[in-house]
């Protein structure tokens, strides 16, 4: 009889030993971005939302310098979750800088509002079009980044050979800094209407908004589908006085393909259940819509596609 149970209780502790943890820990590791921007403090809002509400899950945002940086971070193992702006596009696809190396392990998870794409002059730089920023000092966000990629390649519509910008890599607080310090003379800032780093110089009387113009905006578009057009509406910062012209490009958040189904599912779920909470964080992301899921262009991960399906918005 006590061999029986000896067994028994042997056969117990080998199963307990050999089953996986019931409640292990999901963790999470969010890519944002510089602090200065938007996705850095929306993302500790969505990583409290989890916290709270996705069962087991343990989430946190991590400053970064961006989607580039972020595609990165997942690469390597690093972010499980990141906020990505129409560069994925290119990322997944393995086109243009990402040219024979897609990176393929992205999955969209939720569509999130689109970005301006906004230059801001430094009043005394003579800086009044597009083309005048040829040989100026420029701020185009860190090295390799997705703003300066994106600046690149707006220079290059404009005829500008980016060479004969005379770039500064700088984030969004350091561009506000370096403007009030006459330090370059202009900057370009990829963010939603109302980002904190044009917000804070224009403010201050300091810059003004440059328009990019129709032709440079269809060529751009020509060679980056996800680009599209959009007004910066006259009052939409202090001392806007007009309209200003430029163009758009859309961001999502992303997930690694390898993240399990049910998981993904709640916290996409979750994200739009508890919405309010991050519009208070940012009123642009009252824009954050199901709706939209259908102009994501790289493929959906399946735990997102079951909500999305589920509420209807898509077949």
């Amino acid at each position: 009889m006590k061999k029986s149970i000896r067994g028994i209780l042997s056969l117990g502790a080998a199963f307990v030993l050999a089953a996986p943890p019931a409640f292990a820990a999901q963790f999470v590791n969010i890519g944002t971005g510089p602090t200065g921007g938007t996705y850095y403090p929306v993302g500790a809002g969505i990583a409290k939302i989890w916290n709270g509400n996705v069962q087991n899950m343990k989430a946190s945002a991590q400053s970064t310098g961006g989607t580039r940086n972020n595609i990165q971070l997942m690469e390597s193992g690093e972010a499980q979750v990141i906020f990505a702006d129409g560069i994925h596009y290119d990322a997944y696809n393995g086109r243009d800088s990402y040219k024979g190396a897609p990176k393929k392990f992205m999955r969209a998870m939720v569509p999130l509002y689109p970005e301006a794409i906004h230059i801001v002059a430094r009043k005394g730089s003579g800086i009044k079009t597009l083309a005048d920023l040829k040989g100026k000092r420029v701020s185009v966000g860190a090295v390799g980044g997705s703003v300066e990629v994106t600046s690149d390649s707006l220079f290059k519509c404009a005829g500008i050979d980016p060479a004969d910008i005379k770039k500064d890599h700088l984030g969004h607080s350091e561009s506000v800094a370096a403007l009030q310090d006459n330090q370059i003379d202009a900057a370009i800032t990829v963010g939603a209407i109302g980002i904190s780093s044009v917000v804070e110089p224009m403010t201050l009387g300091i810059v003004e908004l440059i328009d990019v113009p129709a032709p440079v905006v269809e060529k751009m578009i020509k060679n980056t589908p996800y680009f599209a057009p959009l007004t910066i509406p006259a009052g939409s910062y202090k001392g806007q006085t007009r309209d200003v012209k430029t163009f758009s490009s859309p961001n999502i958040l992303a997930v690694e393909e390898k993240m399990d189904e049910e998981t993904v599912y709640e916290m996409t779920k979750t994200l739009f259940q508890h919405k309010n909470d991050l519009v208070v964080i940012s009123a642009r992301m009252s824009a954050m819509d199901p709706s939209f899921v259908k102009d994501i262009k790289i493929p959906l991960h399946p735990g997102a596609l079951k909500y999305y399906r589920e509420i209807g918005a898509v077949k």
